[in-house]
C-alpha cells in the first residue's frame, strides 16, 4: 500500500475544500475566530495542535 502523487493531491484538495467552506459561508464569523485565536496561549495552542495531528493519524490508520 504506497502513497501515490495522485492520493496526495486528491487529499490536498479536500483539505482546501474543507478549509474554504467556513470562510465563505460565514466570513465574519472566521474574522471573530482569528482574532480570540489571537488570545490563547501558546501552550493551549500546541495542544490542539498536537489533538489535530494525532486525530488525522488515527483517520488515516483506520482508512489505510
Amino acid at each position: 500500500m504506497s502513497l501515490n502523487l495522485s492520493d496526495l493531491l486528491a487529499a490536498l484538495g479536500l483539505f482546501f475544500v474543507f478549509e474554504g467552506i467556513a470562510p465563505f459561508i460565514n466570513p465574519r464569523g472566521v474574522k471573530r475566530a482569528f482574532a480570540k485565536l489571537l488570545e490563547v496561549g501558546d501552550r493551549e495552542l500546541r495542544i490542539a495542535g498536537l489533538g489535530s495531528m494525532l486525530v488525522g493519524v488515527v483517520i488515516l490508520f483506520l482508512v489505510r
